[in-house]
């Protein structure tokens, strides 16, 4: 019949026809498992490639994480260092600023002590002065 497959099975001493279709099918069985090598070469080289990449990019995060991780602490420690030294600035204001009041204090004394020896001394001449003083203040600030 016209419509039959013809057989792929080699007639032996078969016609010229028949070996011809035999070596063309070896060659395309040769030529589709090149392409099948091929392929599964080019797929191997792409996993390893996209493996060797994958593993760049965790390397970088790795990479990036650490270093973070170090300016992390850095930032800790300069936040340590200059809480300290705004803990020693404060205690040195602290105590420059008792200071400046004892000595104050002393000297107010002083002044209190000179004006009462010197009342002690001249207590006319000290009446006079405060009445002086008294008289001036209230010609400046009076009736305005």
């Amino acid at each position: 019949m016209i419509n039959e497959p013809a057989s792929t099975t080699p007639i032996p001493g078969g016609t010229p026809d028949n070996r011809g279709a035999t070596q063309a099918g070896s060659r395309i069985e040769a030529g589709a498992e090149r392409f099948k090598q091929g392929t599964h070469e080019t797929v191997q080289t792409a996993k390893e490639k996209f493996n060797a990449a994958a593993d760049r990019v965790d390397q970088g995060v790795q990479n990036a994480t650490d270093a973070s991780a170090r300016a992390a602490m850095r930032a800790t420690e300069k936040a340590t260092e200059m809480r300290e030294r705004g803990r020693e600035a404060l205690q040195d204001a602290r105590e420059r600023g008792r200071e400046l009041a004892e000595d104050a204090r002393e000297r107010a004394e002083d002044a209190f002590d000179a004006m009462r020896d010197f009342v002690r001394e001249r207590p006319v001449q000290s009446l006079a002065i405060a009445l002086g003083t008294g008289w001036l203040i209230g010609r400046l600030f009076g009736r305005r």
